[in-house]
């Protein structure tokens, strides 16, 4: 027999035998609740034999018996109660394990997030899709009836969905469109690099979320619990239905900060800080400005992450500084890297190591960080050396940048649109879901193979907007997307190393060699940053103006054309 832990009071199993009883006494537990009803199966015993053989053991048994597809919301308030009156740690089962979950799923619908829910049950083998509108509702099912629907549904606001919202549109005005974001605020967050350099002031990367909106676009201040793919419905928390025609997902991807022990507490003090916040990004400014001495530390975690220059950019921006005020001399630089190499697109590495070795920074790579101790001022790294044991090193510090490890958010990875690393699973070159041929996705979300990056959000929204299009319009797909990403890696103050790549690596650069060599460090690059790309961003990208964004073709048969 199997025991799938739920969680430390909760395991649930298929059917038992009263052989076994002995084995679930053996395995620690206390008490064990049938959720099977009496003569379902021929093979199966009674509770009353169950029963007898647990109270011989000195356990507790609980009968509770739900017909199989029939959960009522009176079940789960009745397992709930009995997981509080029993001794723990309990078994429940059924045929499967599958109506014992379900009844554990519903019971927790007020004290657990419905992602939570659904990934515990996951992890144990258990798909709870079929229940997730009664999650939502707080474990009582609610009514049938969507409370909206439109043509298309665009999940989040960040630079994809305003965008792709705004392309669409573009091209037909008259279009239902919904766009599903709780934010107040949307943020420039590419500009964040620049406020932790004291280049630019935090407010100008923040606007207000309802002035963005393109016009006639159907605002829903909410945040989405779960899809439901075969019923074309998103479940909003409060279990609100939204109905659409086709779904564009592009919720961005969830800042792990609690995956690195003691960070969380230390934040924005103690001289640890990170640019990927904010409202931190100017504490970073003043730590740079602050030191003269002693050791600082920069790391990336394990990919993927958005932006994946970004951390070393801390680096060099800050290096700089001291630098140009005389006293990185005096400053150990230290740049922690999970990963093997300083950049993933190779073309772009001896320019950067120009830099590395201008402001002595010493590259650590395969050095992941798992804790922090602000106050001790203390930083631990699981080290991964290729054909080494793995070890721990501890590292003090005066200053620390962290880039915090990143994921899908929590419902995307527990829902069908997910692939089995948690990623939106699109088609690579029309971003098409592999699964669901009326959803997209675009942004940091999805599982094509390219750089998280806003550059490539801008070149995405159109290829999405124009096979969204197409397939309104009873078409086949129009856009195709190369992978193209930038990242202008800021190497000092006042030039940047302008990275622009596709697919495989390849190098796209947009505009001409003679004004901008990418492989080079230049001021034209660093213009473009510090002075063109916020308003192209601001008024172009956010208003469906597809400068230099328009989507190659797709001539047949998968063939792209430029």
């Amino acid at each position: 027999m199997e025991f799938r832990k739920l969680t430390d009071a909760l395991s649930v199993s298929p059917q038992i035998s009263v052989q076994d009883v002995p084995k679930i006494k053996e395995a620690g537990y206390r008490a064990i609740i049938c959720n099977r009803p009496d003569g379902e199966g021929n093979d199966q015993p009674t509770f009353e034999e169950i029963e007898k053989a647990a109270v011989e053991m000195g356990m507790e048994a609980r009968y509770i018996p739900i017909v199989s597809g029939m959960v009522r919301d009176e079940d789960a308030e009745t397992f709930g109660q009995a997981m509080t009156e029993l001794p723990g740690p309990v078994l429940a089962y059924c045929r499967s394990g599958t109506r014992s979950t379900t009844l554990w799923s519903l019971s927790h619908a007020k004290d657990m997030e419905t992602s939570a829910i659904l990934a515990t049950a996951k992890k144990a083998g258990y798909d709870m899709g079929g229940v997730v509108r009664r999650i939502v509702n707080g474990g009582k099912t609610p009514t049938d009836s969507p409370d909206a629907r439109f043509d298309v549904v665009i999940v989040g606001g960040g630079a994809g969905g305003i965008s792709v919202a705004a392309s669409l549109k573009s091209r037909m005005r008259d279009i239902e469109i919904a766009l599903i974001d709780p934010a107040d605020i949307h943020y420039y967050q590419p500009g964040w690099t620049m406020v932790g350099a004291g280049v630019f002031d935090p407010a100008t990367t923040a606007r207000t979320m309802g002035s963005l909106i393109p016009k006639g676009v159907h605002w829903i201040k909410a945040a989405v619990a779960a899809f439901e793919p075969h019923d074309n419905a998103v479940v909003l928390d409060g279990c609100r239905v939204v109905k659409y025609d086709r779904l564009i997902v592009c919720p961005g991807l969830k800042l792990d900060w609690h995956a690195v022990e003691g960070l969380v507490d230390t934040l924005g003090k103690n001289g640890v800080t990170s640019n990927y916040r904010y409202d931190l990004a100017p504490y970073t400014w003043q730590l740079v400005q602050k030191l003269k001495s002693g050791k600082a530390i920069f790391t990336q975690p394990p990919m993927p992450i958005k932006c994946a220059g970004a951390p070393q950019k801390a680096m060099y921006l800050s290096a700089d500084h001291w630098h140009r005020e005389e006293v990185l001399k005096n400053i150990d630089v230290q740049f922690m890297n999970a990963g093997g190499v300083l950049f993933g697109v190779k073309d772009y590495v001896p320019a950067l190591m120009e830099y590395v070795k201008k402001y002595d920074a010493t590259l650590n790579f395969f050095h992941n960080l798992v804790a922090i101790d602000g106050e001790a001022k203390t930083a631990t790294f699981e080290v991964k050396e290729p054909d080494q044991e793995r070890r721990t090193v501890e590292v003090e510090f005066d200053m620390i940048h962290v880039c915090p490890p990143q994921t899908a958010p929590d419902f995307i990875r527990v829902s069908p649109l997910a692939d089995a690393a948690g990623w939106v699973d699109v088609d690579q070159i029309t971003l098409r879901h592999k699964s669901f041929d009326n959803i997209w996705s675009l942004g940091d979300v999805m599982n094509a193979p390219n750089a998280k990056t806003a550059a490539a959000a801008r070149m995405q929204a159109p290829v999405v907007a124009a096979n969204v299009t197409a397939d309104i319009l009873g078409g086949s797909p129009q856009g195709a997307y190369n992978g193209y990403g930038s990242c202008p890696l800021t190497v000092e103050r006042g030039k940047i190393v302008l990275a622009e790549f596709g697919y495989g690596g390849a190098i796209m650069p947009i505009l001409p060699t003679w004004l901008i060599d990418g492989k080079k460090p230049t001021r034209a690059a660093w213009i473009l940053k510090e002075m063109l790309l916020p308003p192209v961003y601001w008024s172009a990208m956010l208003k469906g103006r597809e400068w230099m964004a328009k989507p190659e073709k797709i001539t047949g048969e998968g063939a792209v054309s430029a």
